[in-house]
């Protein structure tokens, strides 16, 4: 956090209240993170996401300086970090999370099960655009996902009200007539990503004092001499009843947050009445919007009333509750509104908040205020004063014309141009390129085994690089030399899927691409169901004749790209489509972390190794367990070909290639691993990757291997080569791993070594046996 600013507080207009507060210099999601750590929740359960990836990052920060006590826990997906969140909030303490758009869609199916069995926390939704297309930056999709799971939602505009909603948040899900978790709503990078000033509670005594003890009158799953039963089976007449008792507390939410901001002015001097209202007392004309846009259309009211038009602007400070009989009130002498929805209900005549502006209305016999609807702000768009005025505009029409002309459109959308129609820039790959015809994988008749030719490396780089040139990938980036290898040693087309991760994100730049055949992107979670059923379509529509009718190719082999902790989210897919044994490759390019959110830890983060939630201080030395061996797992489904690579070792890795592409075509699915440099989230020399990942090999880090038909084989042994080195002289040429030659860390290194040569003295084992 940044240091206290010191600043005249009358002058500057800053709020006074029976506490000592400091004045900070920071972001919504920094203070989201402060307050936490101020309220010092007992568990965290988390999933990196952009733009909320950071409320983690921060308190992991924190969590190493010793600021707080909280225990955070990087789940597998975000659906297993709203278990986690849920398991934790069965026993009796305070939970904490954020996530932000499809990770929530993601958890979805878990929080009405949170607010349904009465479980509090509070989730910090930082809103962003759903995909696809895939888009990172802010808008409402996500939050009106939010609107009927059960769970009070309170609004924060700019980074202050994060902070303090953040504090009366955990207040009001404890309350004994709420009972409920709570959603903190802000807009990704407009209010999450932006630095304001802002007033902190100076002591964490008093905050803790302000929201007060843990509940002990609510039942939990810990006391053992009061037994409950937490979600039980219900019938039909019990389920009504539950869900009364729920829709009471829901608005029972609204009073309760009525008086807490109350408690909360008392404490600070800021105040957050049901409707944020700015103009609204005499206006006329008014604009409805959300959280950080309205901001932007207060200086257009100070403008036009400048020019004698009574306009004001409105906003909820608590969306669930929706707050229907205020909003009906602050529109009684209004002619004419324009809401402003930053998502669509598609086919609905208008986003979800235009219908429940229209709803308060009608709800409360106002048959004259003429509602005009606009979506806007999509993807992140920015919102303008001078469009806050068109917005204005809008209302002024209505009144002036007595009607509205257009009730529902899209604002800030531009025609289609077709001079302005994507063209191709490259052209297909030629089918006779890519069969060179000099490699060659031919099965032994009477064993099984497969004999495989590779020419020279040198006879190879003919053949047409799969991935253009152009991509914006960070210098020194591995992912693309490592698969192109990997591509060489396969012969023909291919369709691939890439999860989300930097080679997607680097290669697909709308309306650019730089993938010369098909490629599909789907959600880390789901890519290999996805490409599975894509096999199956092949392989069925393949078999009917269909392709051969149209005159089209029946010659692909299917390969999924994996990687920046996809094999975490996407791990179970992943087992599925293995057990199923589609004729398939998932390849993982492994960069030992989430590499494209801002490197988080991931399960193949080793152990002590730094990440940005992984930090490292004098209560926290990196990541603080194993790594996982994903090739193991995968093998373990039995598969026909499992295998490891590097591009140190570029014909091992093509012979793999081959191999790989033999099995697919005839067998069943593949799985292949490739450790990749990453130098920007290494903090190593970009000149050095390869350099690197040898080392990794040479230290048995990342071993050499290929199990076929469960059959282990050790393709490199550095100890036959007498080229086995120690496990530091890998970790000396990065500095996320600095920290680990240090001597207060040698204990660290030394279990880290243990791990090491226990695996390596496994897999030898299992070369020397074929049933191991």
């Amino acid at each position: 956090m940044s240091k206290e600013i010191i600043i005249d507080k009358e002058k500057a207009g800053l709020s006074e209240g029976k506490v000592e507060q400091s004045i900070l210099f920071e972001s919504g999601n920094e203070v989201a993170a402060y307050a936490a750590a101020q309220i010092n929740y007992h568990i965290m359960g988390y999933y990196p996401i952009s733009p909320s990836t950071e409320v983690a990052q921060f308190l992991d920060g924190m969590k190493a300086r010793g600021q707080h006590d909280i225990k955070l826990i990087a789940a597998d997906g975000e659906h297993g970090s709203a278990g986690i969140c849920y398991g934790a909030a069965t026993g009796g303490g305070r939970v904490f999370n954020a996530t932000s758009a499809n990770g929530f869609l993601y958890m979805l199916e878990q929080l009405p099960v949170q607010s349904g069995t009465r479980m509090p926390m509070v989730l910090n939704l930082v809103n962003r655009s759903v995909s696809g297309p895939l888009n990172i930056h802010g808008d409402h999709s996500d939050l009106y996902f939010a609107l009927n799971i059960g769970w009070p939602i309170l609004m924060a505009r700019d980074p202050q009200v994060v902070y303090d909603m953040n504090i009366m948040a955990i207040k009001l899900a404890e309350d004994p007539e709420v009972r409920l978790p709570v959603i903190v709503s802000y807009d990704g990078y407009f209010t999450s990503h932006q630095k304001r000033r802002l007033q902190v509670i100076k002591d964490s005594n008093e905050v803790r004092k302000f929201v007060g003890e843990v509940p002990t009158e609510f039942p939990h799953a810990l006391d053992r001499d009061n037994p409950v039963t937490i979600g039980a089976y219900m019938n039909e007449p019990d389920t009504i009843n539950n869900r009364y008792q729920q829709s009471q507390a829901m608005y029972n939410a609204e009073k309760v947050f009525e008086r807490i901001s109350k408690e909360f002015a008392e404490l600070t001097g800021r105040e957050y009445p049901i409707l944020d209202q700015y103009g609204m007392e005499d206006a006329e004309v008014a604009v409805f919007l959300l959280n950080s846009a309205t901001e932007v259309a207060k200086g257009v009211v100070d403008k036009l009333r400048a020019k004698g038009i009574k306009a004001g602007v409105i906003s909820p400070n608590i969306l669930r509750p929706f707050p229907q009989k205020q909003l009906a009130e602050a529109l009684k002498n209004v002619k004419a509104i324009t809401v402003g929805d930053r998502g669509d209900s598609y086919g609905a005549h208008g986003g979800n908040m235009s219908m429940e502006v229209k709803a308060a209305l009608h709800t409360y016999g106002n048959s004259e205020t003429k509602v005009i609807t606009r979506i806007f702000g999509l993807g992140g768009k920015d919102f303008y004063a001078d469009e806050a005025e068109q917005f204005f505009q809008l209302a002024i029409d209505a009144v002036e014309a007595g009607k509205v002309e257009v009730p529902f459109d899209y604002f800030g959308h531009t025609p289609g141009n077709p001079e302005l129609a994507p063209k191709r820039r490259i052209e297909p790959l030629k089918k006779e390129d890519l069969r060179t015809g000099l490699i060659s994988v031919t099965p032994n008749e009477e064993t099984g085994e497969l004999k495989v030719k590779i020419p020279p490396l040198r006879a190879l780089t003919k053949k047409p690089k799969r991935i253009s040139s152009g991509h914006g990938a960070c210098p020194g980036c591995g992912i693309f030399s490592g698969l192109e290898t990997f591509f060489k040693g396969i012969e023909g087309d291919i369709v691939t899927l890439f999860h989300t991760g930097c080679a997607m994100i680097v290669t697909t730049g709308y309306p650019y691409s730089s993938h010369k055949a098909t490629y599909i992107h789907n959600l880390f979670q789901n890519g290999a169901a996805t490409l599975s059923g894509l096999v199956e379509m092949f392989h069925e529509r393949q078999r009917r004749g269909e392709f051969k009718a149209l005159g089209l190719s029946d010659d692909f082999t299917f390969v999924m790209v994996t990687g920046d902790g996809g094999m975490d989210i996407g791990m179970g897919p992943a087992i599925g489509a293995a057990l199923r044994n589609h004729k398939m490759i998932i390849v993982e390019y492994d960069n030992e972390g989430y590499m494209n959110t801002g490197s988080q830890l991931s399960y193949s983060t080793p152990l002590g190794h730094m990440t940005s939630t992984s930090g490292v201080g004098p209560y926290q030395a990196g990541k603080a367990f194993h790594h996982k061996d994903t090739a193991q797992i995968m093998a373990s489904t039995n598969i026909p070909y499992v295998f490891t690579g590097s591009e140190a070792y570029p014909q091992d890795l093509v012979k793999k290639g081959a191999k790989a592409q033999w099995y697919a075509n005839n067998v069943g699915l593949v799985y292949g691993k490739i450790l990749i440099a990453c130098p920007l989230n290494w903090k190593s020399n970009e000149t050095l990757g390869q350099t690197i990942v040898d080392a990794a090999v040479n230290s048995c880090f990342f071993p050499l291997y290929e199990v076929e038909k469960g059959v282990t084989t050790i393709t490199y042994n550095p100890e036959d080569k007498n080229k086995r080195i120690e496990l530091t002289e890998w970790l000396k040429y990065m500095g996320k791993t600095k920290h680990l030659l240090k001597e207060e860390n040698k204990a660290l290194v030394a279990e880290f070594e243990k791990e090491v040569e226990r695996r390596w003295n496994q897999l030898k084992a299992k070369h020397e046996s074929p049933y191991l």
